[in-house]
């Protein structure tokens, strides 16, 4: 387990532009600064979908400085929690990891009115996954 008492989140997808950069946004909200929050891509893009920082900027969350970063052993190891959103086989594993898969809809050519769907499911799943560490 990492050497702090709090709580740490990794969350990744394959691209790390959009499901994995809203989960990452929601638990930093939500969580004000009570949990340690990472996301990651197994194949990162050049810049998160601007789709994901529009339906994010309409929640209050700024994702326009946020940067797909790549998928490291290191992270995983660092976390307490490793919340998967289609990047299947490429995640590492390590024993003393809580895996979480949630399978969700990948925003990437979707139009706004999906991308809204598909934030406010992750939003309802950070909300849970809040709830179950800090209780």
């Amino acid at each position: 387990m990492p050497d702090t008492d709090k709580p740490s989140v990794l969350f990744v997808c394959v691209h790390n532009a959009g499901r994995s950069q809203m989960a990452a946004g929601f638990l930093t909200r939500l969580a004000a600064g009570r949990v340690e929050v990472r996301s990651a891509g197994s194949l990162p893009a050049d810049r998160v979908n601007p789709a994901a920082v529009e339906a994010m900027r309409e929640v209050g969350i700024d994702l326009t400085t946020a940067t797909p970063r790549v998928l490291t052993p290191e992270a995983v190891q660092a976390s307490d929690y490793v919340v998967t959103m289609g990047c299947g086989d490429a995640c590492p594993v390590f024993p003393g990891r809580t895996y979480l898969d949630w399978r969700l809809d990948d925003p990437a050519g979707q139009d706004l009115a999906a991308v809204r769907r598909i934030r406010d499911e992750i939003r309802a799943r950070v909300e849970a996954l809040l709830a179950e560490l800090l209780p």
